[in-house]
């Protein structure tokens, strides 16, 4: 009897945190590893910084590419990987000689830049993913110029201005999504994307946090569109329009590895008492003992192609989202996953310092590079 239900449970894709698959314990990084790794991804920020200021670029194009109108939707490619360049600076706090002089140059593009930051085409809505990181960096550059109140009213005002655009282009039915193939309306019909709606909700909290207002009925919407596509075990479906679906691929939980870690962040970070000490650690454990999904999908050029229908740029983003949720826990708990995400990212980091997972014109290495430098920032045993 016990061994069929075992059965039913695994076959219906309901865990708990004790059924869970377990990883292995991994050695500590080295002494002076992270540190080591973190500089040369910060010399790679600074010498792949463009002229003005930026980072990335639509060039680099393969055969294969990603559907991208232009120019909208490279401007938003442009402005989100500028602004997680940023945070990835900011965050790394690094004395390399440059790397206070390419932050005084970005920050004058992405404040000038992301006013005018829009849908590329009813249909293309990539320009979410921009207003959400460039409020993440706006919110740390806040605490850069903690001594300058011009700058600073500039930057909350940018700030304020971003949380409206994101409240202009929310989905008819709450939450964000980055396509819109059906209606192309004013007010995007979606449907909505659990793991953009995690992410836009993360950012809206950083918000909160320096005391920009955040309407709560945009909130509300936001958890309630994530919550539709939750599934028992806190695997979520890709979409709203997936729900219909929930045991495709790409809705078990090998498929939501990549997304279960933000979506669960961004329900905890507003109040969802569900997202507690032990849910993310049950998904801690299966980002490390399920690696294999995501590593998989790591560099292969078509979105999806991947086994669980896994894409490439999930891996770096995963693993950002999972060291937040390390942040989460209590101080005792966190060391063994600090090793194994050093343990993960470490031996990726490529001869030129960068980490890349998907090939996306000149966008993929200083996002990924992004990504990689402020996980390994949270992989750091504290000093």
């Amino acid at each position: 009897m016990l061994r069929t239900l075992a059965v039913l449970v695994t076959l219906i894709g309901v865990s708990t945190a004790t059924a869970a698959p377990k990883p292995k314990p991994v050695d500590p990084p080295a002494p002076g590893a992270i540190d080591a790794a973190i500089g040369r991804g910060i010399d790679f920020l600074l010498e792949s910084q463009n002229a003005d200021g930026s980072w990335g670029s639509p060039h680099n194009t393969k055969g294969l590419n990603i559907y991208a109108p232009v120019p909208g939707a490279h401007h938003a490619f442009h402005t989100a990987v500028t602004a997680m360049c940023i945070s990835a600076l900011i965050e790394a706090d690094s004395e390399r000689e440059g790397a206070a002089t390419a932050l005084d140059r970005a920050e004058p593009w992405l404040l000038e830049h992301v006013p005018k930051l829009r849908r590329a085409t009813p249909a293309a809505l990539y320009n979410n993913w921009g207003h959400a990181y460039a409020i993440q960096a706006l919110a740390r550059m806040l605490e850069r110029h903690s001594d300058d109140a011009a700058r600073r009213e500039k930057i909350l005002e940018t700030i304020q201005q971003q949380v409206g655009m994101l409240e202009r282009f929310e989905c008819v039915g709450g939450g964000w999504a980055y396509y819109d193939m059906e209606l192309g309306t004013k007010k995007p019909f979606g449907p909505s994307v659990c793991f953009l709606t995690g992410t836009v909700l993360i950012a809206l909290d950083e918000a909160r946090r320096v005391g920009v207002e955040v309407p709560e009925r945009l909130v509300e919407r936001g958890k309630a569109s994530i919550e539709r596509q939750r599934k028992p075990d806190a695997s979520y479906c890709y979409s709203e329009q997936l729900r219909k679906f929930p045991m495709y691929g790409i809705n078990r939980p090998a498929g939501s590895l990549g997304r279960s870690q933000v979506c669960n962040l961004a329900l905890r970070r507003w109040g969802d008492k569900r997202a507690d000490d032990e849910l993310l650690a049950t998904w801690l454990d299966r980002l490390y003992a399920r690696n294999l999904w995501l590593d998989l999908g790591r560099k292969r050029p078509v979105p999806h192609e991947s086994w669980f229908a896994v894409a490439g740029y999930f891996f770096y983003y995963g693993h950002y989202y999972g060291a937040l949720c390390i942040e989460e826990l209590p101080e005792h708990r966190r060391q063994p996953y600090r090793n194994w995400m050093a343990a993960v990212l470490l031996p990726l980091q490529e001869k030129d310092g960068s980490w890349w997972d998907f090939p996306l014109y000149n966008y993929h290495k200083p996002y990924g590079t992004a990504f990689a430098v402020m996980s390994l920032v949270r992989a750091r045993a504290p000093q």
